[in-house]
């Protein structure tokens, strides 16, 4: 008889989007409905999504207050904006009821900061309910200890009563132990679909992508796919770009809360011909841009892991990044990781000039280049295959979660 897991997780198909939700339903997608089945709780934001539904292995309940068709700006007011404290004791409400239902072997808390403390709850009226946590968390740690001050004693129990936490990176794991988590722990990175970012395009689809981005003969273009925010140091790429030629320009995708400051920033160093906005691009559309561009650059300040990397390695094309947190697991460095293959170039935080160094460098040693363009579509295959990682959280995760069920 197929196992019954509850996740909790603060957002879930078909909107509002993240790499929690997308690993989520890459990994329960390939795992056999004989072995395991996934109820969630979730929040619902928009009223005209279903209150409940299914989304391949995931039978979806959603909760707390909903807007027609919300916008970014509407998630920011009034009721909506308290959805995100209330799901933390809703969802511990709506998963006893569930449970008193469908007799839940597990549950699953996807990132502590959102989904722990209603895991924590529910633990307190099921003790000996597995628990499983899982930290996909991209934010600096001591932002997020301060997001979680009206919390904080329930929001520590989230990591101390779990039974298992699997994290997607080193880094991650560290975090989990600092926490006082003292359990079996496993670290099993999210994936990346291969199929997908890997496929070759012809030369006309990639002109036409070229064309409308403004890419000219002889023009070197690094492009970011990134959420506008600090963390991602958007701003030092803008300043790093003059200290470049004139041909080399930097194409932004994604929006954010520091858009139209990153936008002044540009126009105030008269670079506006250089750095190009294009917003939000469809999922879809992504892998023609990375292939039509040159480098991918993202100079976290922190970084749970970064998807956004591990795609642009399967695209093809080098990266620059910092090595920040969970980077560090997969993007190696020429010149300071001496026993790896390079798979990148690392610059420091807050570095334009690094920046501008490691640009130049691309641009004059092709070998170099060629090499840690091969190495990163290497590991990338070898690693992070969604087939890889649904393989892994079966056996290394959901497996031995699963074998500490007692009865409740």
């Amino acid at each position: 008889m197929a196992k019954r897991i509850l996740i909790f997780s603060l957002a879930y198909y078909p909107k509002h989007i993240g790499g929690a939700e997308v690993a989520i339903k890459e990994i329960t997608n390939r795992i056999n409905t004989e072995d395991i089945q996934f109820d969630m709780a979730c929040l619902r934001f928009d009223s005209s999504l279903p209150k409940t539904e299914k989304i391949g292995n995931v039978t979806i309940h959603r909760i707390g207050f909903s807007k027609n068709n919300p916008t970014m700006a509407d998630l920011k007011k009034s009721s909506l904006n308290l959805n995100k404290f209330l799901f933390q004791f809703l969802a511990a409400w709506e998963a006893c009821k569930l449970h008193k239902k469908n007799n839940y072997d597990a549950v699953w808390a996807m990132m502590a900061h959102s989904s722990g403390v209603p895991a924590v709850i529910f633990k307190i009226f099921y003790p000996k309910m597995p628990y499983l946590l899982t930290l996909q968390e991209g934010d600096p740690v001591n932002y997020i200890k301060r997001k979680m001050l009206p919390l904080y004693p329930l929001w520590k129990r989230a990591f101390t009563k779990a039974n298992f936490i699997q994290t997607i990176s080193n880094y991650l794991a560290g975090f989990a132990r600092d926490m006082g988590y003292k359990g079996p722990l496993e670290v099993v990175p999210n994936g990346v679909n291969i199929r997908h970012f890997s496929r070759e395009f012809s030369l006309a689809e990639l002109n036409e992508v070229k064309n409308k981005i403004g890419k000219k003969d002889g023009d070197v273009f690094i492009i970011t796919t990134s959420r506008l925010v600090y963390k991602n140091g958007i701003g030092d790429v803008i300043d790093g770009i003059r200290l470049l030629p004139d041909n080399v320009k930097f194409l932004i995708l994604g929006t954010g809360p520091l858009e139209n400051e990153l936008k002044l920033q540009v126009t105030n160093h008269n670079l506006n011909n250089r750095v190009i906005f294009e917003g939000q691009i469809n999922h879809e559309e992504l892998p023609k841009y990375l292939k039509a561009c040159d480098i991918f650059i993202r100079p976290s300040l922190s970084e749970g892991m970064g998807n956004s990397f591990i795609e642009a390695m399967a695209a093809g094309i080098p990266v620059i990044a910092t090595q920040e947190g969970g980077i560090a697991d997969f993007l190696f460095d020429p010149d300071r990781n001496l026993d790896k293959e390079p798979t990148g170039l690392a610059v420091n935080p807050r570095d334009p000039e690094g920046i501008a160094k490691a640009v130049r460098r691309y641009i004059d040693d092709s070998v170099l280049k060629a090499r840690i363009v091969e190495n990163g579509k290497k590991l990338v295959f070898l690693k992070y295959d969604w087939d890889i990682i649904a393989r892994d959280m079966k056996e290394k995760v959901f497996d031995k979660a699963l074998g500490d069920k007692k009865s409740n």
